[in-house]
């Protein structure tokens, strides 16, 4: 979906919450959540595709094929996607803008730490000099047809706040529709960020067990912050509830006795839309006939 229509919303105030997706699956169960836009994580796919961390091994073209199969299977859901730093220079990241349009995201987030980047609430980040980042930004919306372009630092945590506000405040006057600040460690520190960029749409990153305090859409949004991410909530719920269940599949040889964990088949036939394919199987094979 066009990045235009996200800008809309959040110039008009409203407050959009995104949690974090991974695949297809993930995707039409945030859809089925009435969720209007989602945020392809880097932190999951790289988890989930790779089972690696979020440590720079994720490719830009892994990270394009999952964003078109994504974007492909919920066409009228807003599809954010973790650009990570561009995946190299100006060039490098004209590219990514161009791939990630042809795969219909509508919009991503793009970074200035060193590559390979970590997670942005892990230890022993470091950004690259101000001016190669800017480079970068002003490469993806000088060629951008429609995306919604995020600057992301993570300055806070590798120089410190007053970096990270100046860098934002220079990405904001190259004209991204928004600012990432990663990695606040206070309300107090998101106040200050809020204070001094209150003409721009500011993201908020609520990572359970993060660095940054956790809140509620309507608490950020008193903060300043409109645009919310919580990028790993799904990932975290199935990892622990796999976990749970492999376990007593192991100690108990069935699940017999713990059915409520589990979706059941006709449900998961829903989900990932069996009646459909009844409905097409059908259809031509009243035609084969012909």
């Amino acid at each position: 979906m066009n990045g235009d229509h996200l800008r809309s919303r959040l110039n008009a105030g409203e407050s959009v919450l995104m949690p974090g997706v991974w695949d297809v699956l993930s995707a039409k169960l945030a859809v089925e959540a009435d969720f209007s836009t989602v945020f392809v994580s880097g932190y999951c796919v790289s988890g989930t595709l790779l089972g690696q961390p979020d440590f720079g091994l994720l490719t830009q073209t892994e990270m394009a094929e999952v964003a078109r199969r994504i974007c492909s299977a919920v066409p009228d859901t807003m599809v954010i996607v973790d650009a990570d730093t561009g995946y190299g220079n100006p060039l490098n990241t004209i590219r990514t803008v161009e791939l990630w349009e042809q795969a219909g995201a509508t919009g991503l987030f793009l970074e200035d730490q060193v590559w390979p980047k970590r997670c942005g609430h892990m230890a022993g980040k470091q950004v690259v000099p101000v001016a190669d980042w800017l480079a970068k930004l002003r490469a993806a919306v000088d060629h951008r047809t429609h995306l919604h372009v995020t600057a992301r630092t993570d300055a806070r945590a590798a120089v410190g706040l007053d970096d990270a506000i100046e860098r934002a405040r220079m990405a904001r006057d190259i004209g991204v529709d928004a600012i990432f600040v990663e990695a606040p460690e206070s309300i107090a520190e998101m106040e200050r960020i809020a204070a001094a960029l209150n003409d721009v749409i500011l993201v908020a990153n609520m990572v359970e067990t993060g660095r940054t305090p956790l809140l509620t859409p309507a608490e950020l949004a008193d903060l300043g912050f409109h645009l919310i991410v919580s990028p790993l909530s799904a990932l975290f719920t199935m990892v622990h509830a796999i976990r749970e269940s492999l376990v007593i599949l192991r100690d108990q040889g069935s699940l017999r006795g713990h059915l409520d964990r589990l979706i059941d088949f006709e449900d998961f036939g829903r989900v990932v839309g069996l009646s459909e394919q009844y409905a097409h199987d059908e259809r031509y094979r009243d035609n084969d006939h012909t």
